[in-house]
């Protein structure tokens, strides 16, 4: 039998002030990793966009 897992694109924001806090994407993973989501990926495409974590989870 094969595993089943679940996804979840979590969007970490860009300040007021254009830039992301490492700390701030540390809290929130922490926040994630407690409810069971395990980060897969991370991009940060634009210097003022968003960073996106890709995260999965056993259904």
């Amino acid at each position: 039998m094969s595993e089943r897992w679940q996804y979840k694109v979590e969007e970490i924001k860009v300040s007021l002030l254009g830039g992301i806090k490492p700390t701030d994407i540390e809290a929130r993973l922490q926040s994630l990793g407690l409810q069971g989501w395990e980060l897969v990926n991370a991009v940060y495409a634009a210097p003022v966009g968003p960073t996106l974590l890709f995260l999965k989870k056993r259904a």
